[in-house]
């Protein structure tokens, strides 16, 4: 190599940035078809934004505000106006619904999803980059439009393939911490905000580190410090005791909220809360949504800062394990608010909104953990093997029968045996392989290989010589009947999956 050569780039992603495949991308995309087809059906719009907006326009109210960028990904257009890619999908239709509001139907209904980007500090399960997909409505101060959401949440996750009992939406209103703060005579704003990120670390962290973040601060494991709220003592108990009398499992819904009520000053902010969790625990029971589906828990704050009123939370309770089988936390899969001031940064006046998004990414690797993954997004298609270029449109006629058939199919476009085209074949996740030979061919035949029932039925086999003779899940039909036992096959492997 030459002195002057150029280095060769490390071939590498960025962190929080990752590389996603087809068992992945499938996944996600069905999630989102299910969760769109239930936004529909409730009366929902599609609605889509760009993925960058004026950063003016997006606000400041993420979490990691030290971040650079105050937590986005922001660049300086050429007329010198700074641009950043979203970070939710809920600050653009805020935008959106100021900017067209006099056109739009009242209250505007819509549904949107898409990638959204935030300039956090990555993690495990905590990236950069991830897909949400969101459903709001506009232009309501109802708390049964609240409830409608918080209803439609629940028939989002069964359409997500969670039955009963295995997730749950926690319910609480941050004017409940607002009337605690009112009471314990704390009215900075700043002050406010961060011990609401302090309590809605809670459900993670535990009472001590809340505690140390409700108060002068929290080193972590790795060193990193954070500041904490430096509320009085005499309120950090008043929350201690707030969050362990109202967060039981064994009581219902209208149970949470006596004992919140009876459990000391919440001041004005925090009876109004109680009025309209009252109203919403009154229309979820009128539209028969169970008290295991929908829980209130005070200690459900959110992070974003623009929450005004009711939030929500939903929790996957199935049992998760990593890629090594030891049991994780996934914890929140989606979440949402009403958040009745965020248009009003644009026009002046207040306009109600409440809305919920599901963490696509984040739910796909959940279920998957859980071991609820959609198996059929794996199997990869049927493979029809090559052998000879002078029989290539043999090939290419049983690949698109195939594929006219509803069944996928890939012709292997390679240069490998057929030793090594079978592996291809397993290495997808092909349920069956289709082999046209000069025999074959000849004989107006096909052999197609079950690569499920082979693999089955070759563990059976010690003997290779045995093996070669039985040929393990292979069978040779009639051409014409090509389509019909592939279609069998599949059929069998979606059934066992």
């Amino acid at each position: 190599m030459s002195s002057d050569a150029s280095p060769r780039p490390e071939a590498r992603n960025p962190r929080g940035f990752a590389d996603r495949r087809g068992r992945d991308l499938i996944a996600e995309r069905r999630l989102v078809a299910r969760v769109s087809e239930v936004y529909e059906r409730w009366g929902f719009e599609p609605l889509e934004t760009g993925a960058f907006e004026y950063a003016d326009a997006l606000g400041k109210f993420l979490p990691d505000a030290d971040r650079p960028n105050e937590g986005v990904f922001a660049l300086q257009d050429d007329d010198d106006q700074w641009m950043a890619l979203r970070y939710d999908l809920t600050a653009p239709l805020a935008r959106f619904a100021a900017q067209g509001w006099e056109t739009l139907p009242k209250p505007f209904r819509r549904y949107a999803f898409g990638p959204v980007w935030r300039n956090e500090k990555p993690g495990p399960g905590r990236f950069r980059e991830f897909v949400q997909c969101d459903a709001d409505t506009v232009g309501s101060d109802r708390p049964e439009a609240d409830a409608e959401i918080i209803a439609m949440a629940c028939e989002g996750l069964r359409a997500a393939g969670l039955d009963a009992g295995q997730a749950v939406v926690r319910v609480s209103n941050r004017k409940l911490f607002d009337g605690l703060f009112e009471a314990g005579g704390v009215t900075d704003s700043v002050q406010k905000l961060t011990a609401l990120r302090a309590i809605d670390k809670f459900d993670r962290l535990g009472w001590e580190a809340t505690r140390l973040l409700l108060g002068e601060g929290r080193t972590d494991e790795s060193g990193d410090r954070t500041d904490g709220a430096r509320l009085p003592p005499s309120l950090i108990s008043s929350i201690d005791v707030f969050l362990a009398t109202a967060n039981s499992p064994d009581l219902s819904r209208s149970e949470v909220l006596e004992v919140i009520s009876k459990g000391g000053p919440i001041g004005g902010a925090g009876e109004a809360a109680l009025t309209e969790l009252a109203a919403i625990d009154a229309a979820l029971n009128a539209m028969k949504v169970s008290q295991d589906a929908v829980r209130f828990d005070p200690t459900i704050v959110r992070g974003l800062e623009y929450y005004t009123g009711a939030v929500f939370e939903a929790e996957l309770l199935l049992d998760t394990v990593d890629e090594k089988g030891r049991a994780v936390r996934f914890g929140s899969i989606g979440g949402g608010g009403r958040y009745d001031d965020l248009v009003a940064r644009f026009t002046g006046e207040r306009l109600p909104a409440t809305g919920f998004s599901f963490g696509v990414s984040r739910l796909a690797s959940a279920l998957r953990a859980a071991g609820r993954g959609d198996e059929d997004a794996v199997r990869g298609p049927v493979v029809v093997i090559v052998f000879s270029d002078a029989d290539m449109q043999h090939y290419l006629d049983a690949v698109s029968e195939l594929r006219n058939a509803g069944i996928a199919a890939e012709l292997y476009l390679g240069r490998a045996g057929m030793k090594a085209q079978m592996k291809y074949a397993d290495r997808r996740g092909a349920p069956a392989a289709v082999i046209l030979g000069g025999d074959e061919i000849a004989a107006n035949q096909v052999t197609v290989k079950d690569l499920d029932a082979g693999r089955a039925l070759a563990a059976g086999v010690s003997d290779n010589e045995a093996w070669k003779s039985e040929r393990p899940g292979q069978q040779v039909v009639p051409r014409s009947d090509l389509v019909a036992t592939v279609a069998r096959i599949v059929a069998q492997a979606r059934k066992a999956s």
